[in-house]
C-alpha cells in the first residue's frame, strides 16, 4: 500500500482540507510549584447545536490523521457497505480501540464466526493487549502478540465479515483500491462532509483517510444525533450504550462516556478525541505532540464549553503533577480554553 495517496473526492463532498503544517497553539500547561514548566500545543473545535463553530483554537481546517477516532465514522460505512446485523456491543466493538479484555477478544471471535473466519485470516499487526494490567497478565501466562489482541481486532473482524458478506476478495481487503476501502472512503467523506486529502497506513495497517478537525468533529455530530434505525444511529446507540467494549473497564473515555448522559466519545492516538452529544454540540481536540495525559483535560474544557456541568467534569479536567509522591501542581488546560 502506498505510504501516502490520494483519492478522487466522493461527488457529494466538498474540497479536502488543506496539507499544511497545522498552526497550533498552547492548549495545555504542566504546572509545578505555581510555574508552567510544560506546555501542549494543540488544536480544539467546539460546534454549536445547529453546527455552526462556536469556539475554535489553532488550526481546525488543515488536514490530519484522526487515528482511530475515525473508527465510528468507518462502523458506519461498514453498515452501508452490507455489515450484517451485530448486536450492540458487537457494534461497538467494530467501533472501539480496546483494551484486550477477555470480552474483547471473545466478541472479535464471534464476529469472524459470523464468517466462518478464522484468526489468522486478518490483517491487523499482532500485538499484546493495550490495558497495561491485562497485558502484564498476559505476559505472565507466556503468551505473546496476537492479532485477536491487537486493539483494532474489532474492526478488522467487521471489515472481513463485510467482505465475505458482499463476495468480495478477502486476502486484500486493506488494498485501498478495494470495494470494501473505497466504500468506507465514500462514508467518510459523506459524514464529514469534505474531500479526503491523503491516503496512508494506520498502526494496524488499515488504510487511513486524512481530514481535518473541523470535519471529523462534524461527522461525530451527525453520528450523535442521527435517527435510530439509521447506520450512523446504530452505531451511536451501541458505543453509548457499551462504552466499555469500544475501550475499556479503566480507560478514561468509558468513565467519560458513563458521566456524561449522552454523550459519544472516541479517542485516538496521537492526542485526537472527538465528543458528541444527542442535540449535536460537539467538540474535537488534537494534541500536536500526540502526549495522551493532555486529551482528557483540553477535552473537559471543550465539554465544558458545551455547557455541561462542570462538576461532572471535574474528574477529568487535571491530572495531578506529583513532587516526593505528593501533588505540588497539575496538568490543565491552557486558559484560553477556559475563560
Amino acid at each position: 500500500m502506498s505510504q501516502s495517496t490520494t483519492l478522487p473526492p466522493h461527488r457529494t463532498a466538498g474540497a479536502p482540507p488543506a496539507v499544511r503544517e497545522p498552526a497550533h497553539v498552547p492548549v495545555a500547561h504542566v504546572v509545578r510549584g505555581g510555574i508552567v514548566e510544560g506546555v501542549h500545543h494543540g488544536s480544539v473545535v467546539v460546534l454549536a447545536a445547529d453546527g455552526s463553530v462556536a469556539f475554535q483554537a489553532g488550526d481546525i481546517e488543515a488536514a490530519f490523521y484522526p487515528r482511530s477516532a475515525l473508527k465510528p465514522v468507518q462502523a458506519v460505512g461498514l453498515l452501508r457497505a452490507g455489515l450484517p446485523p451485530l448486536d450492540d456491543p458487537l457494534l461497538a466493538l467494530v467501533a472501539a480501540s480496546h483494551s484486550g479484555e477477555e470480552r474483547h477478544l471473545a466478541g472479535a471471535r464471534d464476529i469472524l464466526a459470523l464468517g466462518q473466519l478464522a484468526e489468522d485470516e486478518m490483517r491487523n499487526v499482532p500485538d499484546l493487549p493495550y490495558d497495561p494490567a491485562v497485558r502484564d497478565e498476559w505476559i505472565r501466562r507466556g503468551l505473546g502478540p496476537t492479532r485477536l489482541a491487537q486493539n483494532c481486532s474489532g474492526k478488522h473482524a467487521a471489515m472481513l465479515l463485510t467482505c465475505r458478506t458482499r463476495g468480495w476478495d478477502l486476502d486484500n481487503y486493506l488494498d485501498p483500491g478495494h470495494p470494501l476501502q473505497r466504500e468506507l472512503a465514500a462514508t467518510v467523506e459523506d459524514l464529514t462532509g469534505q474531500g479526503i486529502a491523503r491516503v496512508t497506513v494506520d498502526g494496524c495497517g488499515a488504510p487511513l483517510f486524512s481530514v481535518s478537525l473541523h470535519g471529523l468533529t462534524r461527522a461525530a455530530a451527525r453520528l450523535a444525533t442521527a435517527a435510530p434505525g439509521t447506520g450512523e444511529g446504530r452505531v451511536a446507540h451501541a458505543m453509548r450504550t457499551h462504552p466499555e467494549m469500544v475501550s475499556g473497564s479503566r480507560r478514561d473515555v468509558a468513565r467519560l462516556v458513563g458521566a456524561v448522559p449522552g454523550l459519544l466519545a472516541k479517542d485516538g492516538f496521537e492526542g485526537v478525541q472527538i465528543a458528541a452529544l444527542p442535540d449535536g454540540r460537539a467538540v474535537g481536540v488534537k494534541i500536536a505532540d500526540g502526549g495522551d495525559r493532555a486529551r482528557m483535560p483540553v477535552t473537559a474544557a471543550a465539554l465544558a464549553r458545551c455547557g455541561i456541568d462542570p462538576g461532572i467534569l471535574a474528574p477529568f479536567a487535571t491530572t495531578p503533577v506529583i513532587g516526593g509522591g505528593t501533588p505540588v501542581g497539575a496538568l490543565r488546560a491552557a486558559d484560553t480554553l477556559t475563560s
